[in-house]
């Protein structure tokens, strides 16, 4: 259903108050505009094609049943955000069910390794340029393990609290700062090792 209104003018608001009455191509604008948003915070938590396409279709379907939800606190790209990190929270949860403990998460719970190591002097990311750095930070994120690179991406790119994450993510604070510290170094270990790959 359209009313002829100019769709690609509209601001979100607008955009998300026709959606409301039923036109579907306000809601169609409103996917274009923030669908790659979307499916990047996927891929950066999930770190796979085919779960962040799915996870972020999933969460389009969501936001068009729960447009009654929005209201309009936070901008719609922020309230969609929120969406996809939950969906792709709980898909990270089915997982962890599904598998065994990984090696670093046995030795984080026992104290973990990160306290014995020497931390590197120098700036890890110095001498890259912005788009380089980009990259390479998302190659060093890939190796980090999932519940390090949650962690992670919901305090250094979400901005949530330690408490926030601690309930969000079913774990305690001291749990979040410890996978937050190990997360930290480990990504500078693996920026410094990509600097040096570069500079051979």
């Amino acid at each position: 259903m359209s009313l002829n209104h100019d769709y690609r003018t509209a601001a979100d608001e607008e955009l998300v108050g026709w959606s409301r009455l039923g036109e579907t191509e306000a809601f169609e604008e409103l996917v274009f505009r923030h669908r790659d948003k979307i499916y990047a915070r996927a891929m950066m938590m999930m770190r796979n094609e085919e779960e962040a396409l799915d996870l972020s279709q999933e969460a389009w379907v969501k936001a068009w049943q729960r447009l009654h939800q929005f209201q309009g606190d936070s901008s719609f790209a922020t309230w969609m955000t929120r969406i996809v990190i939950n969906l792709c929270l709980d898909q990270i949860r089915r997982q962890k069910k599904n598998r065994t403990e990984s090696i670093e998460q046995l030795e984080e719970e026992v104290g973990g390794v990160e306290h014995q190591l020497s931390i590197e002097p120098g700036n890890p990311t110095e001498g890259l340029e912005k788009d380089e750095l980009r990259r390479r930070i998302d190659e060093a994120m890939t190796k980090l393990t999932p519940a390090h690179r949650l962690v992670l991406v919901l305090h250094e790119y979400e901005g949530m609290e330690y408490k926030e994450i601690a309930k969000k993510v079913g774990i305690s604070i001291g749990t979040v700062m410890s996978r937050l510290f190990y997360a930290r170094r480990r990504l500078a270990t693996l920026l410094r090792g990509l600097q040096r790959e570069r500079d051979n």
